[in-house]
């Protein structure tokens, strides 16, 4: 019934019925204040809205309401705008910072406000962080609409105690992309079977951003210029509630909080949010829901165990995060079990659920106050309860690696403090609960299945060295990136010049010399030289550029690495002789002159976007190094003799076995194939290389112990990775490993791929070691079966080239610094790597 009335509604003729069909309940309105409708041309539902044309309507409001201002807090990878809308009252509006600074000091430990119910309570909107899920930008519109234009009793009353903060499009560059195609193959009449072109998109969808980020986990990581601009804004503002609006499978209904039970033992954020906040406002949403007739369900499938969501972020910092979960349309109409789903329909609960919380946290906003107050306040008290006082960290060898991680702490506010070659964070700061998300480390959960990664201490993603101490000497506080990364400034030499390797920022370097025509060389193997600085010892991979071979004169060298040194801030030595005090000399046949890599990566249908992307990103952003992305659909006519260097991440290679005989072939003339996870898998089952999986014969004698059906999603859940972190023994002197000093570093694993060591005694570089658990769920039988004998990567001859397969994925996120080089190694190393027979 419900399904018919919303068609009939949604096909008159007349623009206002259209309209009515989600504003009807709060007329009057302002007629000075344009819809959407009459904005955009058409009614919202009727097509999917171009970002511009939203950022245009949210700034149109601006300039003709006196209930609102808009703000460019950033953007996108592809230059779109990232807007925020705010809305209050026109008195509120004209006092806008001042109530500001009267609502940050309920979050200063040090202030005691009790006036929790005279100053507004601020509310964050938030929409469309996946751009292919978009009814929530259109609700948004409305929302806007409703808040700046509606002179009903009820609206008047929420902006006269709320100031509304609407953030309409979280990921501008994948809506854009979906929106493209939403409305590309749109057809007139529509087309509600679920096989269109319409309902399907093509890889990579629009899901993700530029570089295929879900921007849903790059709150805690702040990898991409959409969430540090987000962070930024949150930072200063810090609203008492913030949604998250997404959409789900067709098939389903309407999801709204609580969630499923945290999977942390004892999770961080306080009892309060999760079961009081969360239930009371869920009252107000299914009563909301109940109002129109939407289906709905809660505290199944998702969970907020990852910090770095949305909606969990906020929970971190005393607000109450909530997520909402739309059945999709996937398009404009598509037929499902239930009958026809439509856009306006998927809106529409989108625009009920914003009303509703904006309802919610102005009539318990006394009590949100209160809580958000207490919520820092506890952090001090908490911090107070630990033996921990801080926590030590740093790396004598990787200035920039160091400096990643610092400019991702002071990201998150997080108090940090220069002592001697080391830092600090002292646990006993309002930041403390993000304190704990970037250091502990957990061994025991009360459940095992996870909608995303059980593990998240982000110390280890940077391969930081760090420890808890019981006893603090803060020393300076950082409060920039400036001068923490401080090389010895370069003199000139006539003779040659080494780059420190151990540099994360040397890889970088390295690219941008050989693209200026420099050879240079690396030595496999360590020593020490005098250079103009002193005495220096020199790590596997040390970096040599001799002057006299080179086709450019000694200034024109000398300024190059002067440059590179400046934007690259690497440490750079000059010598005058080549003769070391300890080790090789730079003549020395250990010191070979590297090869410019020229890759390529298969992209396209079968394979993991999200892998993809994060390999873009690296090469893009950090090592300002093209690569070549070859789709699926035109490998079987792409020249790889154009590249030294093919990347295969994650995904289902189904090739003719013709692609499949022309890589093997490619790689056998001497050239290299990184496979990360799947890949490595399949390269494997495909007998490309000689090298096997870790598989334990089940006994197929024993019979099955009989299980309650209902548990088996549970139970079979468990089996999977889902992402924790992992101790390799690294072999420090394979030139995939150069750049470590350390042989034990961390590793993250989210899949099921188990590498059989090599049965060469020089291939394996790296295992998992005996005590392998840093972080995260794994089984016991995973653990021991699985894990333990198992290789997270290994090098594998092929005639006259070599395949690097790697377990796991060294770029995830875009946030694994500590594993990156391995990659980068793989690259720039790869054809210098002589597998012993």
């Amino acid at each position: 019934m419900l399904k018919k009335l919303l068609l009939g509604v949604l096909f008159l003729s007349t623009s206002i019925s259209a309209q009515d069909y989600f504003l009807k309940k709060f007329h009057p309105f302002d007629a000075n204040v344009p819809s959407p409708e009459e904005f955009l041309g058409y009614p919202i539902g009727e097509r999917h809205t171009r970002h511009d044309l939203i950022v245009a309507y949210l700034t149109k409001l601006a300039e003709v309401s006196d209930r609102a201002s808009i703000y460019e807090y950033g953007r996108t990878h592809e230059d779109r705008k990232l807007v925020i809308l705010t809305i209050s009252s026109p008195t509120n509006m004209s006092n806008l910072e001042g109530l500001k600074q009267q609502h940050l000091k309920f979050t200063d430990p040090s202030q005691t406000p009790t006036n929790y119910d005279e100053v507004p309570i601020f509310i964050n909107l938030a929409y469309n962080v996946h751009g292919n899920e978009p009814s929530s930008s259109e609700a948004a519109m409305l929302a806007a609409y409703t808040m700046t234009a509606s002179n009903n009793p009820e609206v008047l009353n929420y902006i006269n105690n709320a100031v509304i903060f609407i953030d309409p499009t979280i990921n501008p560059d994948g809506r854009d992309r979906h929106t493209q195609w939403a409305n590309m193959y749109q057809g007139s009449p529509l087309v509600a079977d679920p096989q269109d072109a319409e309902h399907n998109e093509y890889w990579p969808r629009g899901r993700t951003n530029h570089y295929w980020f879900d921007l849903n986990r790059d709150w805690l990581l702040g990898i991409n210029p959409e969430s540090r601009g987000k962070l930024t804004w949150y930072h200063e503002w810090y609203p008492n509630v913030v949604t998250d609006f997404h959409e789900m499978g067709t098939q389903s209904s309407y999801f709204f909080e609580p969630m499923k039970d945290n999977a942390s033992l004892n999770p961080i954020m306080p009892k309060e949010n999760y079961i009081d906040l969360n239930n009371l406002f869920g009252e107000y949403f299914s009563k909301a829901l109940d109002s129109i007739g939407s289906f709905y369900f809660t505290k199944e499938v998702f969970d907020g165990t990852y910090p770095g969501y949305g909606s969990s972020y906020p929970d971190l910092q005393g607000a109450l995060a909530l997520l909402f979960e739309q059945a999709s349309s996937r398009g404009h109409k598509q037929t499902t079990a239930f009958g026809e789903i439509t856009f306006p329909f998927t809106i529409r609960n989108q625009y009920v659920s914003s009303i509703a919380t904006v309802k919610a946290a102005v009539e318990n906003k006394a009590m949100m106050r209160k809580y958000q107050q207490d919520f820092f306040k506890s952090a001090l008290t908490n911090a107070s309860k630990s033996r921990v006082q801080g926590y030590s960290f740093g790396d004598q060898y990787d200035q920039n690696r160091v400096k990643a991680f610092v400019d991702k702490l002071l990201l998150h506010k997080i108090d940090v403090y220069k002592s001697g070659n080391n830092f600090v964070v002292p646990t006993r700061q309002p930041q403390y609960r993000m304190v704990q998300t970037m250091f502990e480390t957990y061994e025991k959960y009360r459940d095992s299945v996870y909608y995303d990664a059980s593990a998240w201490s982000v110390a280890n993603f940077y391969n930081m060295k760090y420890r808890p101490v019981t006893s603090l000497n803060l020393g300076e506080k950082v409060s920039s990136l400036e001068k923490l990364v401080t090389p010895v400034s370069l003199q000139k030499s006539d003779y040659a010049y080494i780059i420190d390797y151990d540099d994360y920022n040397a890889v970088a370097a390295l690219n941008h010399l050989q693209s200026k025509g420099l050879v240079i060389s690396s030595s496999f193997k360590p020593f020490t030289i005098k250079t103009k600085s002193g005495d220096k010892q020199f790590n596997y991979g040390a970096l040599v550029i001799p002057v006299s071979l080179q086709k450019k004169d000694s200034n024109t060298v000398f300024k190059l690495l002067e440059n590179a040194q400046k934007q690259f801030k690497i440490p750079v030595y000059a010598v005058n002789s080549g003769y070391s005090s300890h080790g090789i000399d730079l003549g020395s046949r250990y010191v070979s002159p590297l090869t410019k890599p020229k890759a390529a990566m298969i992209i396209g249908d079968g394979v993991r976007s999200y892998e993809a992307g994060e390999v873009w990103h690296l090469l893009d952003t950090r090592v300002h190094m093209p690569i070549t992305k070859i789709p699926m659909r035109n490998l079987g006519r792409a020249n790889l003799d154009e590249y030294n260097t093919l990347v295969m991440v994650s995904g289902n290679y189904d090739l003719p076995k013709e692609q499949f005989e022309k890589i093997k072939n490619w790689v056998s003339k001497g050239n290299t194939l990184i496979t990360i996870g799947t890949a490595s898998k399949w390269a494997i089952d495909k007998k490309m290389v000689k090298e096997k999986l870790t598989e334990k014969e089940e006994d197929s004698t024993k019979t099955a112990q009989r299980k309650p059906y209902v548990d088996a999603p549970e139970n079979l859940g468990k089996k999977n990775v889902g992402g924790a972190i992992f101790k390799v023994d690294l072999d420090i002197t394979h030139p995939l490993a150069f750049g470590y000093h350390d042989d034990a570093i961390p590793v993250y694993k989210n899949n099921s791929v188990w590498l059989a060591p090599s049965k060469n005694e020089y291939a394996t570089v790296a295992k998992y070691s005996k005590d392998p658990h840093i972080d995260g769920f794994i089984t016991a039988k995973n653990t021991e079966e699985k894990l333990k004998p198992s290789a997270s990567l290994i090098v594998s001859k092929l005639g006259g080239g070599r395949v690097v397969l790697f377990a796991d994925n060294p770029n995830f996120r875009g946030s694994w610094y500590g594993t990156n080089r391995l990659f980068l190694n793989a690259l720039f190393l790869g054809d210098k790597i002589q597998i012993p027979e």
